[in-house]
């Protein structure tokens, strides 16, 4: 069972960690924020839920108690419960922040989240720094597009937003490019990891070797569970059944959705094929031809 994470930890004498009260099946025991620097002006990474009062009351008292100005703000990405609570920070308890953010791609919806206040657009190996603190921002789409990962190069460490998780797995929207962001997360050599959600990962290199060989043990047993039941056409629910028998039942929809992108990635590679049964998408498996 996961420990207990505080309202709020100091985590080191750079890094307080807010958490953002608002636990879910999704957000865990909530979103992670990180107050990050160790002058007068620092960065605060995420900012939780719109209209959590208990986070910001104790993101406010932890601003008065350190008597610091949150100058930066960055954004991992755009899901509500890390840009949620911009709009309840911004000219209160973040008097006049400059706000960061990576830019969507051009096939997502408009990117205009919270359209009343201003974004600066984050750039793949951007540096922001503040006294005590450089944070360099590396895109690692998958989870979303705009999804960005942190290291804090004076102490090496990586603030992985939801890429990486203290506990489980993540979804993603296209597994291909999460996959290639997991291996460039891995390149980055991390020697610990601060989640958007869960714990710390104090051993980093063995997460993200899981998380890759997680996926890719997923997609195997995807495959042969369609090739084994070949005479069937199966959904993802159906597959989610079958395969995932040992999460709760709760988080189905979540792994039917992973499930879904893995059935993308097998179609396009005419692994299996993927067919319209009453306006059903269902997927079989394809028998190998032979040219003999």
């Amino acid at each position: 069972m996961a420990s207990v994470i505080p309202a709020v930890s100091r985590l080191s004498n750079r890094i307080i960690r807010i958490l953002g009260c608002n636990p879910g099946p999704m957000t865990l025991q909530g979103t992670n924020t990180y107050l990050i620097g160790t002058g007068k002006n620092r960065i605060l990474l995420d900012t939780g839920d719109k209209d959590v009062p208990e986070y910001q009351k104790n993101l406010s008292e932890v601003v008065s108690s350190e008597q610091v100005n949150i100058e930066h703000i960055i954004v991992t990405h755009w899901h509500h419960d890390h840009i949620g609570g911009l709009e309840n920070i911004f000219g209160t308890i973040a008097k006049n922040p400059k706000i960061w953010k990576h830019k969507r791609d051009t096939n997502d919806a408009a990117d205009s989240d919270i359209p009343t206040i201003k974004m600066n657009w984050l750039t793949d190996g951007q540096e922001i720094k503040v006294e005590g603190a450089t944070l360099k921002i590396h895109h690692t789409p998958g989870h979303t597009t705009d999804h960005v990962v942190l290291t804090l190069l004076e102490e090496n460490i990586l603030f992985s937003g939801d890429c990486i998780l203290g506990e489980g797995t993540a979804v993603f929207e296209d597994l291909f490019t999460y996959m290639k962001s997991l291996n460039r997360i891995l390149e980055l050599q991390p020697g610990v990891i601060y989640p958007g959600h869960g714990n710390i990962v104090e051993e980093p290199l063995e997460k993200i070797r899981y998380y890759i060989a997680h996926r890719n043990q997923r997609e195997e047993q995807i495959y042969q569970t369609l090739k084994n039941n070949a005479d069937k056409q199966l959904n993802e629910m159906d597959l989610v059944k079958m395969i995932y028998t040992e999460t709760p039942e709760h988080l189905w929809p979540a792994a039917a959705y992973n499930v879904n992108h893995h059935l993308t990635k097998l179609t396009k590679e005419n692994k299996i094929k993927s067919i319209n049964i009453d306006g059903e998408s269902k997927w079989q498996y394809i028998p190998i031809q032979s040219n003999l």
